[in-house]
């Protein structure tokens, strides 16, 4: 299934700015970035568990947000891209 994250962590103090760069490597280990804070995740149910509970050890509940968005398995007729930066395809063989 096709997750989106989007998280908006408070960077007006050290631990800020080291909580956020902890949340973006998080969602780098499981996913693709498309926007400055925006991740799409390729998951089974089981990696969306660990990956949100790992992000809200991360966060300060107090002061910085995350929203999931589950776009399930038929997520390309949900998904639409306008404007730079080409799409990619989640689902698609990488090459490194």
């Amino acid at each position: 299934m096709l997750i989106l994250i989007t998280y908006d962590v408070s960077t007006s103090t050290t631990e800020g700015r080291r909580r956020l760069r902890q949340v973006s490597k998080k969602c780098l280990d499981y996913g693709q970035r498309v926007q400055n804070s925006v991740f799409e995740c390729i998951l089974d149910q089981a990696q969306f568990r660990r990956l949100k509970y790992e992000l809200e050890e991360l966060i300060d509940g107090e002061t910085d947000s995350l929203r999931f968005y589950n776009l399930g398995d038929k997520h390309k007729s949900k998904v639409e891209h306008i404007g730079t930066k080409c799409s990619y395809d989640p689902e698609g063989l990488l090459i490194l």
